[in-house]
């Protein structure tokens, strides 16, 4: 198992391995399927990186980190696990990626580091025999690798922000241009088959106090579901998925009367008409969107209030924290 060649700096840490019955080695127990991009939290260089995973009392390491000059490092050779994602069966099987970023929401990464992940995660999936990297919107699909879904993230694991809003937003764009490289398909999800605009959406609670809406929701995904809120008729409505296909809605349903939610039941009925809606709205996207040129959304997008800040005919560019967040069509959004 060989180390990428576009490493400038080596500083090996050792935060890595398992320990299995007593005995420790630092040889991963998995073989590499997986890639999970993290951010530094700190514009700091290949050496700053290195230095922090140094101590063992840090606890914590990466097999690559990426500086803010776009120089590479390396931490934890490829052949090793690193300790990075809270997750054992993870870091088993992934290589681990942290890079530099702002110290603040969104995490935003700089041009040159960001071109230098793509460069290594390419050159990751070439050695690996990685012939197409997926990401899925969707938890379930990316810790169960789901649907061929070879890409996770640090939140998938732990209550943490990692890789950042700057880095999560781009998976999408990351797997379509590493997959351009490698020759590969740029879908990265199994698309629903279509049926005409109709959604079907399940839903298990509806409320006139969003407070009470909210902590269902709240349960909800704590019991894993993909869940969001949608104001109908002035009642706050909690959902859980879109599909096109009804079949797979009924499906959703099942599964969430099996964790308790006997009430459940699918409709197709959409939040506030987007009539109304211009410059300076405050919005939500319909869950299930995507954007203006039909590329995934990820799924956090769906659940937060976004501002409008300009339209042009049925393209609009909306933001979320004074930051582009994407160019969606006016019919997907609706009044917050």
């Amino acid at each position: 198992m060989s180390n990428s060649k576009l490493i400038s700096y080596t500083k090996i840490s050792p935060n890595r391995g398992n320990t299995i019955n007593e005995v420790w080695k630092p040889e991963r127990t998995h073989a590499i399927d997986t890639i999970t991009i993290h951010c530094v939290v700190g514009q700091c260089s290949v050496e700053t990186l290195g230095n922090i995973f140094a101590p063992t009392s840090r606890q914590a390491s990466s097999n690559y980190g990426i500086g803010n000059d776009g120089r590479i490092g390396m931490y934890v050779e490829e052949k090793d696990r690193s300790w990075c994602s809270s997750n054992a069966a993870n870091d088993n099987r992934a290589i681990t990626i942290e890079v530099a970023s702002d110290t603040s929401h969104p995490y935003a990464v700089n041009a040159k580091a960001y071109a230098a992940l793509l460069d290594l995660v390419t050159d990751i999936c070439k050695r690996n025999g990685i012939k197409r990297l997926v990401w899925s919107a969707n938890k379930a699909d990316r810790v169960n690798h789901k649907n061929g879904c070879n890409m996770t993230v640090h939140r998938d694991y732990a209550n943490k922000s990692c890789p950042g809003d700057y880095l999560y937003n781009r998976h999408s764009e990351i797997a379509a241009e590493v997959n351009k490289r490698l020759g590969a398909s740029q879908e990265t999800t199994k698309p629903d088959k279509p049926n005409g605009k109709t959604l079907y959406k399940v839903q298990i609670g509806a409320f006139s106090k969003k407070e009470n809406a909210t902590a269902l929701e709240a349960k909800v995904k704590a019991a894993g579901f993909e869940t969001y809120i949608v104001n109908i008729g002035g009642l706050y409505k909690v959902q859980v998925g879109a599909f096109s296909v009804k079949a797979n809605a009924e499906a959703m349903k099942k599964k969430l009367e099996a964790a308790g939610y006997s009430d459940a039941f699918i409709t197709t009925s959409s939040g506030t008409a987007s009539a109304g809606i211009t410059k300076g709205s405050k919005v939500r996207v319909k869950s299930g969107a995507k954007t203006y040129t039909g590329g995934s959304l990820a799924s956090f997008v769906y659940k937060r209030d976004h501002i409008v800040k300009e339209i042009n005919g049925k393209r609009a560019v909306i933001t979320y924290g004074g930051v582009v967040v994407a160019a969606v069509n006016v019919d997907d959004l609706t009044l917050a």
